[in-house]
């Protein structure tokens, strides 16, 4: 990572249609993590989410709870997605909706490009559509039903029946670009990652790539087709195009080529649409494909993946009102390698909390700064000669700092979080080996013991900067509490043991109280 490279980041636009989970949240939070270490690397970043609100599920959702469409998406969004992002501390620099006239003007624009470079023409469809996705399926998508649904075919995901739809629509070719697809992800082997999404997608453009139904004209809830208002373009060729909108395509080609291509951070669920539809759609465009496109794993709850139409959605809120904002983005990135399934457990955060957060890491700080106040008035003191001891500490704070940012570039939050706690934990050791305490009772020690102090908070100060992005309210506070100059934000994270600090310590609260409560 270099001083300004562009980094633009984004999530992807969550359908309205129900309330957030923490598989939303968690996609928010890894995107934003990223974001967030990129910004204090000295890229220029931008981090985008937002909202999917067209589709013939919201029409039918809403045409049942008695309103407009427009009307039940802006209550949605107002009452449960904009909140998501104060809940889960967000730093995201714009949010988008499809319902935006900045964005319906421009798929509209970009359709047309298309269709006049002879790219869609029309044809007639039948297939089996599944509303929840909002995607035609194909024959391995479907599962037998059970119960209610016995005898007929359902969705593998949603377990709903899908419906047998004929229609007269405009097709994408998208069967046209199956080379320059296989040769994109030949050329760029980190265009899909992980390695097992991207042996997905090969195989799956490999076994012969379709041309894509791009309209409907079974209801009117959606961007029409600027040649034919009788049709409304198929909500996830609407939809993609939001990464595009968003930076000024069709309106602001500086801002354009300023943030585009873009870094999509996506669920595996969605995978096929980000790294062969939507590619396809940018090369016959003649525009840039994507940086990277990542599918990260499901959050499965019980062995089954996170679904509010299964029951086991959990909302963020059950988990932070407990816990709080910063535990909720700890444990996720750090319990969960980035790309793969992970299974939450009440048990499991409970304890990752008190051992990783309340005792590692927050009674570090709380014992760092009450040392400080009590053995050298606040004052907090120079470092003499350096032992082994002291120099090991030094030489970690620079190995955790090039491990954690070597990992964030290839996406492994996980990793750069485990090379950050390794100081955690040395700290603590070097504390416990040095006895601070014991040197304090003699005044024959007191320059050892400065030099102690010194070296525990130059390291602690060292996490404040490498942390800001994962546990930011934390790292705020024990900031403060260091007398660090500025905001903890402004510090570059990729020399954060360069921090600048003031002369004195101040009073820090606990940054992970003890919680009785279960949580659940």
């Amino acid at each position: 990572m270099s001083d300004g490279s562009s980094f633009y980041i984004t999530t992807p636009i969550f359908y309205v249609n129900d309330v957030p989970h923490i598989g939303h949240a968690y996609t928010e939070v890894a995107a934003d993590v990223l974001a967030r270490w990129h910004r204090q690397s000295g890229d220029d970043t931008w981090s985008l989410t937002g909202t999917d609100e067209h589709g013939q599920k919201i029409l039918r959702t809403a045409t049942a709870n008695g309103v407009t469409p427009k009307e039940w998406v802006d209550k949605l969004v107002a009452e449960a997605w904009k909140p998501l992002l104060e809940i889960v501390d967000l730093s995201n620099d714009d949010f988008i909706r499809t319902t935006d006239e900045r964005h319906e003007t421009n798929v509209q624009k970009f359709l047309q490009h298309l269709y006049d470079a002879g790219h869609i023409y029309t044809g007639e469809f039948q297939g089996y559509y599944c509303v929840g996705c909002e995607e035609y399926k194909q024959p391995g998508d479907l599962v037998d039903g059970e119960g209610d649904y016995e005898g007929q075919k359902v969705c593998a995901i949603h377990s709903k029946p899908v419906e047998l739809l004929n229609e007269k629509n405009y097709f994408f070719r998208m069967s046209a670009f199956a080379d320059q697809l296989l040769a994109l992800y030949e050329e760029r082997p980190d265009f899909v990652q992980p390695e097992s999404a991207r042996n997905e997608v090969v195989s799956f453009v490999k076994s012969g790539l379709a041309d894509l139904s791009i309209s409907r004209t079974s209801f009117d809830w959606g961007v029409k087709v600027p040649w034919d208002e009788s049709h409304v373009v198929y909500v996830w060729f609407d939809a993609l195009l939001n990464y595009i909108t968003a930076v000024g395509y069709g309106a602001d080609d500086e801002e354009f080529a300023r943030r585009w291509p873009a870094t999509h951070i996506v669920g595996k669920d969605i995978l096929r649409f980000h790294a062969v539809i939507w590619p396809a759609m940018l090369l016959a465009a003649g525009l840039e494909v994507p940086k990277q496109v990542f599918g990260h794993g499901w959050l499965l709850v019980g062995g089954e993946k996170m679904s509010k139409s299964k029951l086991t959605g959990i909302a963020p809120s059950q988990i932070i009102d407990t816990f709080g904002s910063d535990a909720f983005r700890y444990y996720f990135l750090r319990a969960i390698s980035f790309g793969q399934d992970g299974s939450f457990s009440w048990e499991d955060l409970a304890a990752r909390y008190q051992a990783e957060l309340a005792n590692g890491f927050g009674n570090l700080a709380s014992r760092v700064i009450a040392m400080v106040s009590r053995y050298c008035d606040g004052v907090i003191p120079t470092a003499g000669g350096l032992t082994p001891a002291e120099e090991a500490i030094v030489a970690l704070e620079r190995s955790v700092t090039d491990a954690a940012s070597e990992a964030i570039s290839r996406l492994a939050i996980h990793e750069a979080i485990a090379s950050i706690w390794e100081l955690v934990d040395a700290l603590n050791l070097y504390i416990t080996e040095q006895e601070p305490w014991a040197l304090a009772k003699d005044p024959a020690n007191r320059a050892r013991l400065e030099t102690v102090l010194a070296t525990v908070v130059r390291g602690l100060g060292t996490l404040a900067v490498l942390l800001s992005p994962v546990t930011p309210k934390a790292t705020a506070k024990l900031w403060t509490a260091l007398g660090g100059e500025g905001s903890v934000t402004d510090q570059r994270i990729d020399r954060a043991w360069e921090w600048t600090g003031g002369a004195s310590v101040a009073p820090l609260e606990a940054l992970f109280p003890r919680i009785e409560a279960s949580g659940e």
